[in-house]
């Protein structure tokens, strides 16, 4: 048996090392701690994960926040806007 992914939109971020003013007010309250080397941490429904700079940032469907590694968000989604 094989299943697809239903076409769903979902809200992405960027992580950049330097702190952008324009990060959504739904990442930066997500944020539960950030390293010097540009790292951000979020709690997620799998405990807390990392998100390196160039990795994306995804606000789930069911509002859920967590990290995606940019290789594997590259060959999983299309940005739209």
């Amino acid at each position: 048996m094989k299943a697809r992914k239903k076409p769903v939109e979902v809200e992405v971020w960027r992580n950049v090392k330097e702190a952008d003013p324009r990060m959504p007010k739904w990442c930066v309250d997500a944020i539960e701690a950030a390293g010097d080397d540009g790292a951000l941490f979020f709690n997620t429904l799998e405990g807390v994960m990392r998100a390196d700079p160039g990795d994306w940032i995804i606000q789930g469907v069911a509002g859920e926040v967590y990290p995606c590694k940019a290789e594997i968000f590259e060959k999983t989604y299309e940005l739209i806007s």
